[in-house]
Parts: structure tokens; C-alpha cells; sequence
């Protein structure tokens, strides 16, 4: 039999569905770091998160299923959603090709660390969805569940005005103060770099890193 092509794994493009510019710089260092030669295709739709805060996250299901069907069209091998308020929106939306959100990893990494679990989110329209999706990966791994929430007020402004270093202090200094917990939840991708600033004992759980790799993983074995 004659060796199989080393570029026979490689994977396919991989589209990522953001809802705000700011997370393309942040994938594509993950992807230079984790995946190299990994194809990224940002598709960034601020609306779908702008309109999913005033309306609910299912008023934008038809908007989400025509940018997945965008995404296939361009030729997405799989796609990924970063954002947490719409993440289970894109999953039950499907597509021709395997569609992950985010932060789904990440939420099995918090059940799997303890009963105990904290949810920051700098985004009220975050909390019931991660919480949800916790919940679910709880139920699918019976494992027990003790899951509380905080909101970290003024983090969302910080991040919209461009100051990212402030926003990850903030959201960092609100990790800090978390207590009686086994793991804390960082719910939206945009919180990710708080997790470098944090100094507490507890493990502090961000969504970027894990969900690219299971999206690379997707769009390798499409």
C-alpha cells in the first residue's frame, strides 16, 4: 500500500462565527500557536448579538441559519460560534457541515473539576445560556451541579470602548473574589485574557483555546 499523504489530515477551512472584530486577533494567535496552517474564515455579525440582547437569542435563528449557509457555500469544512449568548441558537440551527460552539469544552472541563461552579459573565443575556449549557454537559456526565452567577458590572463597558486590558482586569478582580467554588466559568470569549491576571487557587476556565481545538478537530474530520 503506498504512504498515505501527509496532508491527507490536514484540516478543511474553518469558518468562525464572531459577533464582535475583537476575536479575530485572538483565534489567530491561538491558531499561530495550536494549529498551524489551520484555514480560519472570520464571519463577524455584530447584529446577531446587538439583536439577541433586546429581542431573545431565538429571534435571530434565520439570521444564524444564513450565515452558516454562507459559510458552507464559501466552503467551510466545519464552523465555530464564539459567542456564548448565541451558541445554542447555532447549534440546533445545523448545517451541511459539523457546527460547535465555543464554549461547550470549556463547560465540560468546569462539571468535570467539581459540583461547585461559578459563572462570570460581563453580559446578562450570557448568564441563562452558559448556565444551560452547563447544566446540560452535568446532566450528560451525571455528575451533581451547584452552579451560581455573577455579573461583572462594568467589564462589557470597558470591552465595547476598546479597552481590553481594563476589561480583563476587571473581570480578573472578580474572579479573585470568588469563593467556595471548584471551578469559575469565564462566559464570553472576550473575558479570555483575565485568566492570565487572575491569582486565585481555583481553576479559572476560558472558552477560546479549547473550543478552537475541537473546531480544528471538526473541520479535520469533515
Amino acid at each position: 500500500m503506498p504512504p498515505r499523504s501527509s496532508t491527507a489530515a490536514r484540516p478543511g477551512p474553518l469558518a468562525l462565527l464572531h459577533t464582535s472584530p475583537a476575536h479575530i486577533p485572538v483565534f489567530d494567535a491561538l491558531r499561530d500557536e495550536d494549529h498551524q496552517g489551520l484555514d480560519l474564515r472570520h464571519l463577524v455579525a455584530e447584529e446577531l448579538l446587538a439583536r439577541a440582547r433586546r429581542e431573545g437569542p431565538e429571534a435571530v435563528a434565520a439570521e444564524v441559519r444564513a450565515v452558516l449557509d454562507r459559510a458552507v457555500t464559501q466552503g467551510a469544512a466545519a464552523v465555530l460560534c464564539t459567542c456564548s449568548t448565541i451558541g445554542a441558537v447555532v447549534e440546533r440551527a445545523g448545517a451541511e457541515v459539523p457546527v460547535l460552539r465555543a464554549d461547550r469544552p470549556m463547560a465540560a472541563a468546569a462539571v468535570a473539576a467539581g459540583p461547585r461552579v461559578v459563572v462570570l459573565a460581563s453580559l446578562e443575556s450570557t448568564l441563562a445560556p452558559t448556565v444551560a449549557l452547563v447544566e446540560e454537559e452535568a446532566r450528560a456526565a451525571g455528575r451533581p451541579l451547584d452552579i451560581r452567577t455573577v455579573l461583572v458590572k462594568g467589564a462589557w463597558t470597558l470591552f465595547e470602548a476598546g479597552d481590553l486590558d481594563g476589561c480583563a482586569r476587571t473581570v480578573a478582580t472578580a474572579a479573585d473574589a470568588v469563593t467556595d467554588a471548584d471551578a469559575i466559568v469565564l462566559a464570553q470569549g472576550s473575558m479570555a485574557a483575565a485568566q492570565r491576571l487572575t491569582t486565585t487557587t481555583i481553576p479559572v476556565l476560558s472558552s477560546p483555546r479549547p473550543g478552537l481545538a475541537a473546531g480544528a478537530e471538526a473541520a479535520r474530520g469533515s
